[in-house]
């Protein structure tokens, strides 16, 4: 299942993001969405899980938890 995951912090890694995740199962792809001129994120990416049942639970436990100062948003990218 495919969750799109929206206001992360700027320094955030795919690293990162995948820890975060992966704790509520098997992540199979993950990716920031960067700037095309900075190479900079743009606060948002995408997360692949192998099952929905884990991915419905990462966005019960994620959306609206704070990482660093940002309450990030996690919901199904469908």
């Amino acid at each position: 299942m495919k969750l799109i995951v929206l206001n992360l912090p700027r320094d955030f890694s795919e690293n990162n993001l995948e820890e975060l995740f992966k704790v509520h199962g098997n992540v199979t792809i993950c990716s920031l969405v960067l700037d095309d001129k900075s190479g900079a994120s743009k606060g948002f990416g995408f997360v692949e899980m192998e099952l929905e049942e884990e991915a419905m639970v990462a966005i019960e436990k994620l959306h609206g938890s704070k990482v660093n100062q940002n309450k990030i948003r996690v919901k199904s990218a469908k």
